[in-house]
């Protein structure tokens, strides 16, 4: 999961850049990147942390240029604590080449061997997007066999990675002396999107949010393996890159990922959550009576939406019962569990009023690793709620996500190959109730307000489907491998740790 943006323009665009960094903030904490071209030149600055943070007014005047890319960076694989792997990732042949990459390659360990044995290309770090890069960079030296590049090259480029490269990707690339490339993956799996301004500058980001924040008009989504060229005379190119190309975006992107004002390839993430409410609703109702609730209560912030549309159609009251503190950071020193227990604590705080002496149903976007929603149910109790229900916005999480979001391996998710019933005596509730598989794919396309024709979702965390239809449980224990191996003494990534995307 992270966050791209790539410019091109008549003026200078790093404030542009940054601005859309800021923008999608919420899809990467742990580093930031930005490079612009002038005169065929490339200017980079990167390092880790908060976009606020790694961008001072120094950075920003060695970034000139009318041309740049950046990205926010929330790592899945590799490592985490190196300043080399923040992006984006830059070559110098063939011409010069810049990437950001949003996704996960399932292939890098057979594509880095084959990159050093056949193409004879070094890779530095465990990034899969320094992978990435180079599959590109060879791919355009057999094209172009020192010609000058033209449109067509750089599809054919395209055509050749999509050949090689399995997994998620949507990627924005500068090619120095010539102009902006982006491309999607044959699946569309994770979001891209195109939008230009009044004076002619077209951008390139992971979200709508991002162009409309910064006054573009959003134009249209970037379609599943299409790739778009944006010369430097500002003329844009596209083509279809990939032979059997089917839109199948993260359904996690619409649960949680993405911010509620985004448009995701036709489809209102907030409408999406709205629907998502009113499809629980119906499996609360079957399982506790309404009549044994007193209040609603949304786990912040991304599930708040689903909680008050399930309010209003139930009937109950609505309530704010956690306040998430916004400035807490992150917390560095968790030698142990009853530490990590803490930093909840300090995440989130409750208003006791609303919970003593009622049936509370507390609502939450998803349940990953279940340890965060034990503790919540325990801070409802302490406030002295006489009964604590949890609903799930989202069905089970109980298969590990392999195209960019960091989900656990399968011993960590609660849900693997536990009943509900053995979940909600994990969590320490006293109902549990989950949102419905099928459901919740038909209340994220009902949100569809334009775009594309959705050809179905990647819900493989939910339903064990993985759509680029190459993943093995070998596959699987290797990725999992080369996941972040976060430790309660390191940084805390849990999704309470992170600023999230409704604020």
């Amino acid at each position: 999961m992270c966050g791209i943006v790539g410019v091109a323009s008549s003026a200078p665009v790093n404030q542009l850049i940054y601005d859309g960094l800021l923008l999608l903030q919420h899809r990467g904490q742990d580093a930031a990147g930005i490079v612009t071209q002038l005169d065929r030149k490339f200017f980079m600055h990167k390092a880790k942390g908060m976009v606020r943070d790694v961008f001072r007014t120094r950075n920003m005047r060695a970034l000139p240029g009318n041309c740049g890319l950046g990205q926010v960076r929330y790592p899945t694989a590799g490592n985490a604590f190196s300043e080399e792997e923040a992006q984006p990732f830059y070559v110098n042949a063939p011409f010069g080449l810049v990437l950001v990459h949003n996704g996960n390659l399932t292939n890098a360990h057979a594509l880095k061997a084959e990159l050093f044995s056949n193409d004879h290309r070094h890779i530095n770090t465990e990034s899969d997007s320094e992978v990435l890069l180079n599959v590109l960079a060879h791919e355009l030296e057999k094209t172009t066999r020192g010609l000058p590049l033209a449109p067509q090259d750089v599809f054919e480029a395209v055509r050749g990675v999509n050949r090689r490269v399995k997994g998620s990707y949507a990627v924005i690339a500068l090619i120095a002396g010539h102009g902006l490339l982006a491309f999607r993956d044959p699946h569309g799996i994770r979001p891209l999107c195109m939008g230009r301004g009044k004076d002619g500058t077209v951008m390139l980001a992971s979200e709508s949010v991002a162009l409309e924040g910064t006054m573009q008009t959003f134009e249209r989504d970037v379609a599943p393996g299409e790739a778009i060229f944006v010369d430097l005379q500002g003329q844009v190119h596209s083509a279809m890159c990939a032979e059997k190309a089917q839109l199948n975006p993260c359904i996690f992107e619409f649960v949680y990922l993405a911010r509620p004002d985004s448009t995701m390839d036709g489809i209102s993430v907030y409408q999406a959550r709205l629907n998502l409410g009113e499809t629980l609703a119906k499996r609360v109702i079957s399982t506790v009576p309404p009549s044994d609730i007193d209040v609603v209560i949304p786990i912040p912030e991304s599930s708040r939406p689903s909680a008050t549309e399930l309010a209003h159609l139930l009937g109950i009251p609505y309530r704010e019962g956690f306040v998430k503190n916004r400035y807490v950071g992150r917390t560095f020193i968790m030698p142990g569990q009853e530490v990590r227990k803490k930093s909840v604590r300090q995440k989130l705080n409750v208003i006791t009023s609303e919970f003593k002496g009622r049936n509370v149903l507390l609502v939450d976007d998803s349940i990953v690793r279940g340890t965060t929603s034990k503790e919540i149910v325990q801070m409802a109790r302490d406030a002295g709620a006489r009964k604590v229900y949890m609903a799930s916005a989202a069905p089970p999480v109980r298969f590990p996500n392999v195209y960019g979001i960091d989900m656990p391996t399968p011993e960590e998710l609660v849900a693997h190959g536990r009943s509900i019933e053995e979940i909600r005596q994990i969590i320490g509730c006293d109902a549990l109730i989950y949102q419905d598989v099928d459901a919740m794919k038909t209340a994220v396309a009902r949100a569809r307000i334009g775009g594309g024709q959705i050809d179905g979702f990647d819900a493989s965390c939910f339903d064990g489907v993985y759509v680029t239809g190459d993943i093995s449980a070998a596959d699987i224990t290797r990725l999992n491998d080369n996941r972040l191996q976060v430790q309660e003494g390191d940084d805390d990534n849990s999704r309470l740790a992170l600023p999230n995307a409704s604020e």
